[in-house]
């Protein structure tokens, strides 16, 4: 007897859909990917308060070092897409946090 072939529904197979779109299994990728948006998402919230510089400068350098690697590794152009919006985000919160004091201010000296 046949079976009736189910769709998975919800955000986490909207998501797995898009990052997979070649149908293969990206597990590596895929982290990257989502460590380099949350790694963004802290460094620019972060960038906005100056006494914060020391989290902002060091989770934006983090940030781009993994946003790099996972350019290089990436699969598919929704890897490429997240990594992309989490290098900026990276980068933005990385250079405001610079300006604020850096990743040693007040630390060192």
């Amino acid at each position: 007897m046949t079976q009736a072939a189910r769709q998975p529904r919800g955000p986490r197979a909207l998501l797995n859909a898009a990052l997979n779109s070649d149908g293969k299994s990206h597990p590596v990728e895929n982290t990257f990917a989502a460590v380099t948006v949350v790694l963004g998402a802290i460094a620019l919230i972060s960038s906005a308060f100056d006494h914060l510089h020391l989290l902002s400068s060091w989770s934006g350098l983090v940030g781009i070092v993994t946003g790099a690697w996972g350019q290089f590794i990436s699969a598919t152009t929704g890897e490429r897409f997240l990594l992309i919006i989490g290098l900026g985000a990276s980068a933005l919160g990385f250079f405001l946090g610079m300006a604020h004091g850096g990743p040693f201010g007040g630390v060192i000296g």
